[in-house]
């Protein structure tokens, strides 16, 4: 290795040293030792926050909040468990994937709310004639099922037993309860036209 490419080694290590050094010191509450650490970190963080947002203004304001975060954070930082650098851009990956994800938030919030600002007015009347309807067609598909199906089904379905109170009930192996309530569902599905 050329002594350029070694000095710049060293200085890396150094440098590295430095910050975790500086980090311990700023946990310790030492006010003047964060503006170095501040000068070391905020440049790769911005870098990183905006490579994932993508929005100038919410990388520089997500990469504050990271800074902020450090400076009252910076007792939970362990030299044992890695350089500072990389505990810092943790926390700046974590804000920037937290900013994207309640941006998206957002967006799907205002566009259910779009979406229920157009739809048609609620027809009560004929709402109450479909779910008659569907009614009259889940009691036809019913009466198609073993006694033993429809009485699990009704159970759990209408009485909302679970499968071991629904055995329990019917004096029958847990076993033959979960069959017999997959086999039921599975006809009143075909039965009342659903997908296979």
């Amino acid at each position: 290795m050329s002594s350029a490419g070694s000095g710049r080694n060293a200085r890396r290590q150094s440098s590295e040293l430095d910050l975790d050094e500086l980090m311990a010191r700023v946990a310790s509450g030492d006010r003047d030792a964060f503006g170095p650490v501040y000068d070391a970190v905020s440049g790769p963080v911005m870098g990183l926050v905006s490579r994932i947002l993508r929005d100038p203004a919410q990388a520089e304001e997500v990469t504050q909040d990271v800074l902020v975060e450090v400076w009252r954070t910076s007792g939970r930082f362990r030299r044992e468990r890695g350089k500072a650098m990389t505990w810092v851009m943790v926390l700046a990956h974590r804000r920037a994937v937290d900013r994207v994800r309640s941006t998206q938030a957002l967006r799907d919030r205002e566009q259910r709310a779009a979406l229920l600002e157009q739809t048609t007015p609620f027809d009560e009347v004929t709402e109450q004639v479909e779910a008659r309807l569907e009614r009259q067609e889940v009691r036809r598909c019913l009466r198609t099922l073993t006694e033993i199906q429809r009485e699990s089904v009704a159970l759990a379905y209408y009485q909302g037993l679970t499968y071991r109170e629904v055995a329990r009930s019917l004096s029958l192996p847990l076993g033959t309860v979960k069959t017999r309530l997959r086999d039921g569902l599975i006809r009143l599905r075909d039965c009342l036209g659903g997908e296979p």
